[in-house]
């Protein structure tokens, strides 16, 4: 029996069984990791609530023939109990989670980057301190860049001529200057690209300080990008709730 040791986050959960739960987890070394938690279901198990979807845990799993096995958990962080509670937080949360599972496809893979970005967001989304889609969309944001897919926002996305540019392309990949436009392209608000240059990098102060026409149409031009390059919807993004500004800005 070979026993390994790691840090995850729960992306998702599958009954397994009468009792058991295949529990799917991003961990900080292994990557991706899917394993079986046995007895999770019952009323006497020891650790069946430590490995629900948000969870931050220190799992000890063993090598299994086809599955690994969970044998102990302990909770470093229940970004659960901060996110579960409001709707708008939840359903951006599970985007989080499924955007990391779609991206984090090859089993036993390392993606340190995605795994501390993740945990990031979710304990941002658990605190309340800042609108929960703007904390989805900088997530997604970053979560292309990781992944290669980073939308051109300063420049043109075919040429790299210096924007900003006044057209947008999902399938060239962001802005796009008048000579490289292709037909059918988007024509978003000034703003809005100053949205998502502002959360890809972090600049929350001009985040925050966005209008409701830039945060709506940025949240669809990420949601578009990223379901572009995953060649599929994901199932969460449609039920996420947009709340706009908050009152009093």
């Amino acid at each position: 029996m070979s026993l390994y040791r790691d840090t995850g986050v729960v992306l998702r959960v599958q009954k397994l069984g009468e009792a058991d739960r295949i529990i799917t987890l991003v961990t900080r070394k292994h990557g991706k990791v899917r394993a079986v938690a046995k007895g999770v279901r019952r009323m006497t198990s020891r650790f069946g609530a430590r490995v629900e979807p948000f969870a931050h845990v220190d799992v000890q799993f063993y090598t299994g023939r086809t599955l690994d096995i969970i044998t102990q958990v302990q909770t470093l962080d229940a970004f659960g109990a901060g996110i579960i509670t409001d709707y708008q937080r939840y359903t951006a949360g599970c985007a989080i989670l499924e955007t990391t599972d779609r991206l984090s496809a090859e089993e036993g893979e390392p993606v340190l980057r995605l795994y501390l970005l993740v945990t990031g967001a979710l304990r941002s989304l658990a605190d309340g301190q800042r609108d929960a889609s703007l904390v989805l969309d900088a997530f997604l944001l970053r979560a292309m860049a990781i992944a290669g897919w980073a939308p051109a926002v300063r420049e043109c996305a075919r040429c790299n001529e210096p924007g900003p540019h006044q057209s947008f392309s999902i399938q060239a990949g962001g802005s796009v200057c008048p000579r490289c436009r292709p037909p059918g392209s988007a024509v978003p608000a000034r703003d809005t690209l100053a949205l998502m240059d502002a959360l890809a990098h972090g600049t929350w102060d001009v985040a925050e300080a966005s209008t409701p026409v830039a945060r709506r149409e940025g949240s669809g031009l990420i949601a578009a990008l990223l379901q572009w390059h995953l060649e599929r919807q994901l199932r969460s993004l449609p039920l996420v709730e947009r709340r706009g500004v908050p009152s009093g800005q």
